[in-house]
């Protein structure tokens, strides 16, 4: 008997009855198409998800872009070990679907289930899984109680809560207590995360650390193609240099450009990249370069044959390219952290192998930060004067700009390994399955 689970039923249901009506609405002005409504709504075409009758069935849950990229190392995992294994994938968001559907290949995409009972309940019934995995922060309660009535085993994989939402968690403890009750591991990032989750309610037995499935994002073949095409599209030709502002957050862009002014002053080829981390934002963002008389361009508008880069400035309108823009930057900035908005991932361009500047607000990615600074590819900055001069001693020194972005590499590549980690967390639950 999971007596706030009962009402947490009963409340979502009535926001279902009310609210149902006018999102079908505005899923129709929008032009949603009918499979996504169907999808979201826990009707899944049996076509959609055929495996073999003596297959493993893993159904995987990573919302948006981040959180599937980092289920990438960790599927491939689970088929080295386990290649009778059918993946599922779901999303919450388009542009987390369309970068699955690009990353995945064989894997089917789907886009994940509101959660109410009934939505969630007709989904399980169809997808029939042997074990649900939810990545990073994804604990919807209908979702992991109900896959566990249906048999399914549970997992939280790549697990994370941060400094900041602790709090509201704890909040709701006694709530969160029912549902955790229901997972069978949790296979957290850090110890810090694991201290979290216990103080949410998780049983400490089931709780193991296995590290950040992120460092395992690699470059591929494909990726190094994309970088290529895209120094064709800005026209960098050799002498040009380029700022990228990735992830950037409301008051960050205006110190962004008065960066990237004065940086022009002594080196008048730079480029600026602006990536917003919600592209909501860009007409906010047009507005204000028009206001400041800066010249720039979309990256929708530099598409077709023979399209290339004029103006300084590009402003990036488009879901899931960030990651392929850091590989032609030469200085990177992540943003939400000049604004006490807990940072952005800052693992994505040291990838790439670049220095990484941000702000002093970086408590959702305290570790990633820990480990940049102390392999010296990571900078914390404090407004744009103390930016400009960091920014401008790395031009002026390529030898330490180089350095330094070799360190970035080379710490992503010492501390890989957890995806497989992790992955073995889930073989482990499908064996105990059969």
């Amino acid at each position: 008997m999971k007596p706030l689970y009962a009402a947490y039923k009963v409340l979502t249901t009535g926001l279902i009855s009310i609210g149902l009506p006018p999102f079908l609405l505005y899923s129709q002005l929008k032009g949603m198409e009918g499979e996504e409504m169907k999808e979201r709504m826990g009707l899944m075409s049996p076509r959609v998800f055929k495996p073999p009758l003596d297959y493993h069935r893993l159904w995987i849950h990573a919302a948006s872009l981040g959180e599937v990229r980092a289920a990438r190392p960790i599927c491939t995992g689970v088929r080295e070990r386990l290649p009778n294994c059918a993946i599922i994938l779901s999303t919450t968001t388009a542009h987390g679907r369309a970068l699955a559907q690009e990353l995945f290949g064989d894997i089917p995409v789907i886009y994940a289930p509101l959660d109410h009972i009934f939505m969630v309940r007709k989904a399980l019934s169809s997808i029939r899984p042997n074990v649900m995995a939810f990545l990073e922060t994804e604990i919807w309660p209908a979702w992991c109680i109900e896959a566990r009535r249906a048999g399914a085993k549970t997992a939280l994989v790549n697990g994370r809560v941060s400094r900041r939402s602790i709090g509201t968690y704890r909040r709701f403890r006694a709530f969160f207590k029912e549902v955790l009750d229901d997972i069978d591991i949790f296979s957290m990032i850090l110890e810090e995360d694991a201290h979290r989750i216990r103080t949410m309610g998780a049983p400490p037995q089931r709780i193991e650390v296995n590290g950040n499935a992120k460092y395992d994002i690699r470059i591929g073949a494909a990726e190094e193609k994309e970088e290529k095409a895209l120094r064709e599209l800005l026209a960098l030709h050799g002498g040009e240099d380029v700022f990228l502002a990735g992830s950037t957050r409301a008051g960050e862009e205006e110190i962004i450009l008065e960066v990237f002014h004065e940086l022009r002053k002594v080196f008048p080829p730079l480029v600026l990249i602006i990536a917003p981390r919600h592209i909501r934002r860009v007409p906010d963002i047009e507005a204000l370069l028009q206001r400041e008389g800066y010249s720039f361009e979309k990256r929708t508008q530099l598409s077709g044959p023979g399209v290339t880069r004029r103006a300084p400035i590009v402003l990036l309108d488009t879901f899931g390219e960030l990651f392929k823009f850091y590989s032609v930057a030469t200085i990177t900035f992540c943003g939400g952290s000049l604004v006490p908005l807990g940072g952005q991932n800052p693992l994505e361009a040291a990838i790439w192998g670049k220095p990484v500047f941000y702000g002093p607000s970086m408590e959702d990615f305290s570790h990633s930060k820990k480990l940049l600074e102390e392999a010296g590819a990571g900078f914390e900055v404090q407004d744009a004067k103390d930016l400009t001069a960091r920014a401008y001693r790395f031009l002026q020194n390529r030898a330490a700009l180089e350095a330094s972005g070799k360190r970035a590499k080379e710490a992503m590549r010492r501390h890989r390994g957890a995806a497989a980690k992790h992955a073995e967390v889930i073989v482990r639950l499908l064996r105990s399955d059969q």
